[in-house]
């Protein structure tokens, strides 16, 4: 497991938020999850110290977080006692006993078995949605979602250039596969916790047997399987949201790619400076040739297309991946503009048309051509030319990346609906 961070008062970062994040929501008395370990942020500390037994310095250490990543991943691992029932431990934990027979599908309610240990998922939900949203805070969210939700698949299509997990997560059994990915540009890191709660929000009505949007969940299971990347380049995003220590090895290469800056709010590539949505072999040679009237003369924050298409392993994995499968349609996610992307240079198949129309109509989003580099060498480019099926671009969201978290709600209000319409079309 990775170190954590000793915290205290007067330290900044997105841990610090993530900290505040879930005291809030479990009921402590946080002004504001801005990141900063401040005067509020203590006592909020001191106090769930004491409630856990701890002793109440304010500071969190290793035992703090030990206590409080249970509610970090949403669930407490739970030893069934003499004189038990599910309707006890769901009260104890403030849940319900259908949440706690879905996380742990061999269980028989009428009978426990004293001394055996069960999934008790809490009544909280498990993606935060109020915090800049790291590698970190996916992977737990990913090991929360799968310890409630036993029916989601997890599996990784590869690794990062700093060998972080590429993380894949297939729902449903259905005939019809679709492939949903976010976050291949570092400062559009929204588009991840926009997937994942996506995730969390159709767990929840598949386990109820539900209905989400006035689609039935069973029916999209039954009919379509829905591969999901959410993040394509932790690396970057961790750059862009914790910027880089001196003691990293590219520390010298990407301060001087980043002109001399450590604000990294532009950066849109990989770690090695090389823009994954210009690495796919769509236009690549063209791209190439644009580079130098762009200002680009090599690795970079944005625009530099690599040495060859595919030459990074985060570009690699997502082609790779679509090779192996049968996707009916695609659809990468990035910000902004509140625009969909539909079409790659008239190879779209004719229906292309109509359901981007159908999925701007769900999303109150614009279907537009894109203009200038975004012509060039992108996911969804590359999955038209090659496959003459469906492809989008969402750009989600208005403003300068990376937008703020504040966006969230607004952003997957638009959304949800489209990502359920676009495992059925």
């Amino acid at each position: 497991m990775k170190q954590l961070r000793v915290l205290r008062k007067g330290m900044r970062g997105s841990d610090v938020a993530e900290v505040q994040s879930i005291l809030k929501l479990i009921g402590y008395n946080i002004s504001s999850v801005d990141g900063i370990f401040g005067e509020n942020t203590e006592q909020a500390v001191k106090a769930f110290q004491r409630n856990n037994g701890l002793s109440a310095d304010g500071i969190i250490g290793p035992r703090t977080y030990e206590r409080l990543e249970p509610f970090l991943l949403g669930y407490a691992l739970y030893k069934i006692k003499p004189g038990d029932t599910l309707y006890k431990i769901a009260n104890q934990y403030s849940t319900n006993v259908y949440s706690i027979t879905t996380a742990n599908p061999g269980i028989n309610p009428f009978f426990l078995n004293v001394g055996e240990e069960i999934i008790v998922p809490f009544g909280i939900d498990v993606v935060q949605t109020d915090i800049p949203y790291t590698y970190d805070v996916m992977e737990k969210d990913i090991q929360g979602l799968v310890m409630r939700y036993p029916f989601l698949v997890v599996d990784t299509i590869g690794k990062s250039v700093e060998g972080r997990n590429l993380y894949m997560i297939k729902l449903g059994e259905g005939p019809r596969e679709v492939f949903y990915n976010g976050s291949h540009h570092s400062n559009e890191w929204i588009t991840t916790p926009v997937l994942m709660k996506w995730i969390e929000q159709f767990s929840k009505a598949f386990a109820m047997d539900g209905i989400i949007r006035g689609y039935p969940a069973r029916t999209i299971w039954e009919q379509a399987t829905i591969y999901i990347v959410p993040m394509v380049n932790p690396d970057g995003v961790e750059l862009v949201i914790n910027g880089i220590s001196p003691d990293h090895p590219r520390y010298n290469e990407i301060i001087q790619w980043n002109d001399g800056s450590t604000n990294f709010d532009r950066w849109k590539a990989n770690i090695r400076g090389v823009d994954l949505n210009r690495n796919y072999d769509a236009s690549w040679d063209e791209f190439k040739e644009m580079e130098e009237s762009l200002g680009v003369d090599g690795p970079g924050p944005y625009l530099y297309g690599g040495p060859s298409p595919e030459s990074e392993p985060e570009s690699k994995a997502v082609a790779d991946f679509t090779r192996e499968h049968d996707f009916r349609l695609v659809l990468a996610y990035h910000t902004q503009g509140e625009v969909i992307f539909w079409n790659y240079r008239n190879l779209q198949p004719p229906e292309a048309l109509k359901i981007g129309e159908m999925l701007a109509a769900v999303s109150g989003y614009t279907l537009a051509e894109p203009v200038g580099a975004a012509l060039y060498a992108g996911y969804k480019d590359w999955f038209i030319k090659e496959y003459r099926r469906p492809g989008y671009t969402i750009e989600v969201g208005r403003g300068e990346n990376p937008l703020p978290i504040s966006q969230f709600e607004e952003i997957y209000e638009n959304n949800e609906e489209l990502l359920l319409l676009a495992a059925l079309v």
